[in-house]
């Protein structure tokens, strides 16, 4: 009886937790944090890629001037 009585506290207790994030999910607050977050984080993406491919022609550019170099001494 008390196992019983236990387990369904539990799950009173789980519902009561979980029954807040349910309902956020339908609240215009919630959409809109979660569309920014959304946007921010494309941004952020969007600035990696063009950081990196920024990097890869600037070490692009130092190989061509290193190898030029090596030509001048040669």
């Amino acid at each position: 009886m008390s196992n019983s009585m236990g387990i369904a506290s539990a799950f009173v207790l789980s519902s009561l937790f979980v029954a807040p994030m349910a309902m956020a999910e339908e609240s215009q607050g919630f959409v809109a944090r979660n569309a920014a977050r959304a946007a921010a984080f494309e941004q952020a993406q969007i600035a990696q890629a063009t950081q990196q491919q920024n990097s890869q022609q600037a070490q692009k550019v130092t190989a061509e001037q290193s190898k030029s170099d090596a030509r001048k001494d040669s």
